[in-house]
């Protein structure tokens, strides 16, 4: 039985140097199958664990000890729902989340939603960057300026590994999460958390959002801040065109079947890690920093209290210190990486642009870096400035995303486009729920903030 006919190969494939590049075994073992399609998870995977995450993460857990615990578990569990919804939509249909919008919405609404998206690749990248240039000043002690200018060489990095094969980028990146993951396990190890209260952490509070006059409204903030840092906006349009790295026979469904049911596993393992060092985070902040929020709420502050034995307690360390610097450039370059090849992604399924890749990767890149620039030079030294100004794109982030979920539910929940791979009723109307309940909890929080 032949896939559906919107499964014909578009114009211009996504990401065309990589697109159906790796090959999959026939009539493997599950495992065998399974390890020919880990990899492309794991890209998404960084998006969740991104430096935007750290500030707000580990805030929230030096603020409100394990109380945002569930706002983690929440955005982990709707970001396995709409980065599966994202992957299916690049196998079955050929085209990544940028190249449908284009295809099947108006001209007037494909811009507003590219605007939208370019805003939030900013946001995105200035988390990135920051949190790349503070860990370079912080390891190397580079002036500040010139180790954010510096993180535009990645761009050439990332054209080095391309032209080694995608699965090259899978393993570095793979790498760079493992590194991340041991040293926060490590750092939550020494820090002696409360089981217990980690476990009620899990279980939602109504508190968070609580918005009378008497509540502290920052609560929401710093909820709404994780949810944008956790579920990224960008990572749905990079998960629709790196899905298709993996040669699929578009002449057998059976081909398609195994592509989507693959995809969701590697999607769903690499999430829960992610889920694990987001979680991680949180309770570093609860366990070592509780009570000292107005002490940690920058990079280079939390680099200073690892070591500070006022604040961290007898585990304070200056090893500590350079085990989180390590952590946190290796999050960077990660992110980095990613987000240079969404912003090609965007640009190109948007716009059909014809220029040389590496241009566009340049382009995209340093219109992203300009914000960050400007930033940096007017505040020059003052990290913690930067710092907050993290927090806000992350909330940014927040009040971007249902402007990327509701055109990609709408597509995969229509038959004309997915064919037999629509979505389930059931998931179509929770996901529709759920951008609702992020719209309804965004104007809330930018109504109680400007009255």
């Amino acid at each position: 039985m032949k896939a559906h006919s919107s499964s014909t190969i578009p114009k211009k494939k996504s990401l065309s140097e990589v697109n159906q590049s790796v090959k999959v075994p026939k009539n493997a073992s599950f495992w065998i199958t399974l390890r020919a399609f880990l990899g492309p998870g794991a890209l998404v995977a960084v998006g969740y664990m991104d430096p935007g995450n750290w500030i707000t993460s580990v805030v929230g857990g030096a603020s409100y000890k394990y109380l945002l615990l569930s706002v983690v578990l929440i955005s982990s569990l709707i970001a396995m729902q709409l980065q599966q919804m994202a992957g299916k939509l690049g196998i079955v249909t050929r085209q990544d989340l940028a190249q449908a919008t284009a295809a099947h919405l108006p001209k007037g609404l494909r811009y507003l939603l590219f605007v939208i998206i370019e805003l939030a690749l900013m946001a995105t990248d200035l988390a990135e960057v920051i949190g790349s240039g503070i860990a370079l000043h912080l390891l190397f002690g580079w002036p500040l300026l010139f180790s954010i200018f510096i993180t535009i060489l990645d761009v050439f990095l990332l054209l080095s590994i391309m032209k080694l094969g995608f699965r090259k980028i899978e393993a570095i990146v793979s790498t760079l999460i493992l590194t991340i993951l041991l040293i926060f396990a490590y750092l939550v190890f020494i820090s002696h958390p409360s089981a217990a209260g980690i476990f009620k952490g899990y279980l939602p509070s109504t508190s968070i959002f609580d918005l009378s006059r008497t509540a502290d409204n920052s609560r929401l903030t710093l909820a709404l801040g994780i949810i944008g840092a956790t579920v990224m906006p960008h990572n749905l349009y990079l998960h629709s065109s790196i899905s298709q790295t993996r040669r699929v026979d578009y002449k057998q469904k059976s081909s398609i079947q195994q592509a989507v049911k693959f995809m969701t596993w590697d999607s769903n393992i690499q999430l829960s890690l992610a889920f694990i060092v987001n979680s991680l985070l949180l309770i570093l902040g609860a366990s070592l920093f509780y009570g000292h929020a107005s002490e940690i709420s920058a990079f280079s502050q939390m680099y200073n209290a690892l070591a500070d034995h006022s604040i961290a307690g007898a585990v304070a360390s200056s090893f500590l210190s350079t085990l989180f610097a390590i952590a946190l450039l290796a999050s960077g370059q990660n992110s980095t990486i990613t987000g240079t090849l969404t912003g090609q992604i965007v640009m190109e399924g948007f716009l059909h642009l014809k220029m040389p890749q590496w241009l566009i990767r340049l382009v995209t890149r340093l219109l992203a870096l300009l914000p960050v620039l400007i930033a940096a030079i007017i505040y020059g030294s003052q990290e913690k400035v930067l710092d907050q100004l993290i927090v806000y794109s992350q909330v940014f982030l927040s009040v971007a995303l249902p402007f990327s979920i509701f055109p990609l539910v709408y597509f995969t929940s229509q038959k004309k486009i997915m064919g037999d791979f629509v979505n389930a009723k059931w998931n179509t109307y929770l996901a529709y729920g759920v951008a609702v309940l992020l719209t309804v909890l965004n104007l809330q929080l930018i109504l109680s903030t400007v009255f």
